[in-house]
C-alpha cells in the first residue's frame, strides 16, 4: 500500500499542476484584463507543460525535476507579482503545492530555498494587497523546513532500523542454520546409529535362529532390552527438541525440573545442588543455560557410560557457576582444559563450546579417563 502510494505521488502532482495552470490562465484573463499577451502566451505554454507532464506521468527526480521545481517557482513568482485580490487565493494555494511537491520529491535544502525565496520576493513587492500573503508564505515556509528536517532524521533513523532488522534477519537465519546442524548431528549420533544397530542385530538374529531356535531367543530378550532403551532415548531427544519451560524468576529451579526430567527419561540418578534464589538473567541467556545444560547432560547419557551425575549451579559474586560431573569413561584425553586450550587443540564438545562462546562464559573441561569427567561454566551476570 505504502508503495503504490509513493509511486502515484508524481502523477496526483502533475495533475495538481495542470490544474493550477489552467486556473492561472483563467484568473488572468478574469482579474488582470490589461495584461500583456507575451505573458498570456507565457501562461499558455506553462498549460501545455503541465499537461503534458500529466499525460505522461513520469516521475519527478534528479537534474529534469530540480528543472520541473525551477520552472514551477518562476509560476509562482509571476502570478505573486500581478498581486491583485482576486489571485491571492490562487498564488497561496500555489505556494502551497510548491512546498508539497519540495516535501515529497527532495530534502531541507531544497524546501528552505522555496520558502526563502517566496518570503523574499514577497517582502521585495510594493504591491500592499501581498502582504496578508507575505506573512502567509513565511509561516507556511517556516513549518515546511521544520518538516523536511524532521523527515530527514526520521528517514535515517528508519534507515538504520532497516539495517538493524536485516542484521537480526541475518542472525536469526545463521541461528537456525546452526541450530539444524546440531540437530542433525544429535540425531545421526544418537537415534540413528541406535536404530542402525539395531537392523545389524536383527540380520545377525534371523541367521541365529535358522540354526539355534534357543540361541536366538536369548538373543531376542537382548534385542527387546535395547529397543527399551532405543525407544528412552529416542524419547529423550524428542523432549529436548521441544521449546523449554523457562521460569524467568528462578533459573534454579527451572535447572532442577530439567535435570529430574533427564533422570525420568534416561534413568541415570541425578544429584542437584542449587540455592531457591533468583538469577537475573535476561530470557535469552536463560535460554541458553538450560539448553547448554540439557545438551551437557544428553552428552553423558550417549557417549559417558555413567551410573550417575551430579549438577550444581551457584549464583557467586563472580556470576552464575554451574557444574555436571559424571563417573563414566571419560574423554579419550586426560587433564583439565579452558574453553582457549580446547580450542587451540580442538579438544571437546565443540556445540557446548560455541554456547559458551555466546554467552561469554568461562569453561573448563576435567576428563579423568576411565573414572568421569567435569565441565564447569563461569557465567557473567548483567
Amino acid at each position: 500500500m505504502t508503495f503504490s502510494l509513493k509511486l502515484a505521488w508524481p502523477r496526483y502532482l502533475a495533475c495538481a499542476r495542470a490544474l493550477l495552470a489552467g486556473a492561472g490562465l483563467i484568473a488572468f484573463y478574469r482579474y488582470v484584463p490589461a495584461a500583456p499577451p507575451a505573458l498570456l502566451g507565457g501562461l499558455g505554454v506553462f498549460l501545455a507543460y503541465a499537461l503534458f507532464l500529466a499525460i505522461r506521468g513520469s516521475g519527478q527526480s534528479g537534474m529534469l525535476g530540480l528543472l520541473a521545481l525551477f520552472v514551477d517557482a518562476v509560476y509562482f513568482l509571476v502570478l505573486a507579482s500581478f498581486g491583485v485580490e482576486g489571485l491571492l487565493w490562487l498564488i497561496s494555494i500555489l505556494f502551497l503545492y510548491l512546498l508539497t511537491e519540495a516535501l515529497a520529491f527532495y530534502g531541507p535544502i531544497e524546501v528552505l530555498v522555496v520558502a526563502a525565496v517566496g518570503s523574499i520576493f514577497c517582502a521585495a513587492l510594493p504591491n500592499q494587497a501581498i502582504r496578508p500573503l507575505e506573512r502567509a508564505v513565511t509561516v507556511a515556509g517556516a513549518l515546511a523546513c521544520g518538516f523536511a528536517v524532521s523527515k530527514r532524521r526520521q528517514g535515517a533513523e528508519i534507515g538504520a532500523l532497516q539495517d538493524a532488522l536485516k542484521q537480526a534477519r541475518a542472525e536469526a537465519q545463521t541461528a537456525r542454520e546452526v541450530e539444524r546442524q546440531r540437530i542433525a548431528s544429535d540425531f545421526h549420533d544418537g537415534p540413528l546409529q541406535s536404530f542402525i544397530s539395531l537392523q545389524m542385530r536383527l540380520e545377525i538374529l534371523h541367521k541365529v535362529l535358522e540354526r539355534d531356535t534357543d540361541a536366538g531367543k536369548e538373543d531376542l530378550k537382548q534385542l527387546q532390552a535395547l529397543a527399551q532403551s532405543q525407544v528412552r532415548d529416542l524419547r529423550a531427544f524428542l523432549n529436548s527438541m521441544r521449546p523449554v519451560d523457562v521460569d524467568g524468576a528462578n533459573l534454579v529451579a527451572t535447572a532442577r525440573r530439567a535435570a529430574e526430567a533427564f533422570q525420568k527419561e534416561s534413568g541415570i540418578p541425578v544429584a542437584f545442588l542449587g540455592a531457591h534464589t533468583p538469577v537475573g538473567l535476561p530470557q535469552e541467556m536463560t535460554l541458553e543455560v538450560l539448553q547448554m545444560l540439557g545438551e551437557a547432560l544428553r552428552n553423558v547419557q550417549k557417549h559417558a557410560g555413567a551410573t550417575r551425575v551430579a549438577v550444581a549451579m551457584e549464583k557467586t559474586g563472580g556470576g552464575l557457576e554451574i557444574s555436571i560431573d559424571d563417573n563414566g569413561r571419560g574423554f579419550n584425553f586426560s587433564g583439565a582444559y579452558t574453553l582457549e586450550d580446547l580450542e587451540l587443540l580442538r579438544l571437546g564438545p565443540a556445540s557446548l563450546k560455541r554456547r559458551a562462546r555466546s554467552l561469554n562464559a568461562d569453561l573448563l573441561l576435567d576428563s579423568r579417563p576411565g573414572r568421569g569427567a567435569g565441565l564447569r561454566f563461569r557465567i557473567p551476570l548483567p
